[in-house]
């Protein structure tokens, strides 16, 4: 099979749409717009798609951008998103590039399909490849979540961070628990760290202990613990007896801490409970727990999706469920950034090209140290058809 070119060069439209009504960030910005012109992209940008990312319609504009409406953002050749959108609105053929989260929501996959879109779903990147991750949307948007959870922890929390000395006396530095260790937790431990935390962490994998201790963390072994990774580079189920002995261990040192965030997420599945609510019972009154997987059922039993709740022995929990648009115009700056790293590659002499060598659409090849079975890379379906690679999600969606 060769390169199948999708649109010339005289045809592409790339369209940029509001997001829904929760959504603070937007997927290209103006500063995204020159390089996507040079590639010989117009740019159409439906009204107001920026705004609550701090971009109006005359910076896209200046930037070299149309405005439009929305029927004519929908309308592009290449629609890039962040959010899954209403795929019944689109045409067959249209190319579009978001966050579809296929594996908790097969649903979207079966529209994409009954109106063949050629869907690419950038939390699908084979993120192991070297050249995915200046593309890689989970690792950015997930860096500034950890970061961001830190600081409402914080907040949230009625003393001071640091140790400090002064006349009155001395004021001993804040204990935060991060438990998790992915590029969430990595850079929730530095930003505790940074503020002046004593930062204690946990990881069912074994070998993150380093990369803990690295940005200034202590790491909390879990006896029998192995290195529970799988293939594609994310945490694995693990047995419900050995969740439990990493739950009481870690809440164990947890029980007195001030700041608590939680970042287990495991990939294609709800959160798991790593925070019970008799964990919660045993905390100290004025300690918080920021739950960063609230968008996926939390991983504290207790935690209520999209609010900020007291219990009764005084903790309160954080369930904010979008926490990178809590920095909207930063979060939006990686996303676009990543975003037109990856359509830049698409792009071969003038036309957007489709290419079945391309291990981010379509996985690594069986053989390669990359390959992982059952998976594929972004491309999740073309022609109303799942892509032969993904069999897994094919199992989910039928």
């Amino acid at each position: 099979m060769g390169l199948e070119t999708v649109f010339g060069v005289d045809t592409m439209k790339l369209g940029v749409i509001v997001e829904n009504e929760d959504e603070t960030r937007v997927a290209i910005v103006p500063n995204s717009v020159p390089k996507l012109a040079k590639l010989g992209f117009e740019v159409i940008i439906e009204s107001g798609a920026g705004q609550h990312a701090h971009h109006s319609d005359s910076q896209y504009e200046a930037k070299g951008a149309s405005i439009g409406t929305r029927d004519e953002a929908l309308s592009c050749d290449i629609l890039v998103c962040i959010g899954a959108p209403e795929f019944s609105s689109l045409s067959e053929g249209q190319i579009v590039a978001c966050v579809s989260d296929p594996f908790r929501h097969p649903e979207r996959i079966r529209q994409a399909m009954d109106a063949k879109v050629t869907l690419m779903s950038m939390d699908m990147i084979p993120r192991r490849l070297s050249r995915a991750q200046a593309m890689d949307v989970n690792s950015s948007q997930d860096n500034l979540a950890g970061y961001k959870a830190v600081l409402m922890g914080a907040a949230q929390v009625p003393k001071g961070i640091p140790m400090m000395t002064t006349s009155a006396g001395t004021v001993r530095p804040a204990k935060f628990v991060i438990m998790g260790s992915g590029v969430a937790g990595l850079q929730a431990i530095a930003t505790a760290k940074r503020l002046g935390a004593i930062v204690y962490a946990s990881d069912v994998r074994k070998s993150t202990a380093e990369q803990i201790e690295s940005v200034g963390g202590r790491f909390i072994e879990v006896e029998g613990m192995d290195d529970f990774e799988d293939e594609s580079g994310y945490a694995k189920p693990l047995t419900p007896e050995f969740i439990q002995k990493v739950n009481d261990t870690v809440c164990e040192v947890a029980a007195d801490a001030d700041v608590i965030v939680t970042t287990a997420r495991i990939f294609g599945r709800p959160a798991p409970i790593t925070v019970p609510a008799s964990a919660v019972s045993e905390f100290k009154a004025g300690s918080v727990v920021v739950d960063m997987n609230a968008d996926v059922g939390g991983n504290c039993e207790l935690t209520s999706p999209g609010e900020v709740i007291t219990t009764e022995n005084g903790v309160t929990i954080v369930g904010t469920t979008n926490l990178p648009g809590q920095l909207a115009s930063t979060a939006s700056m990686l996303y676009s950034n990543n975003l037109t790293t990856f359509v830049s590659s698409l792009v071969k002499e003038g036309g957007i090209v489709i290419d079945p060598e391309d291990d981010i659409l379509f996985g690594a090849p069986e053989g390669s140290d990359f390959y992982v079975s059952g998976m594929g890379g972004v491309l999740v379906c073309m022609n109303g058809e799942i892509h032969e690679k993904q069999t897994r999600l094919a199992g989910v969606v039928e």
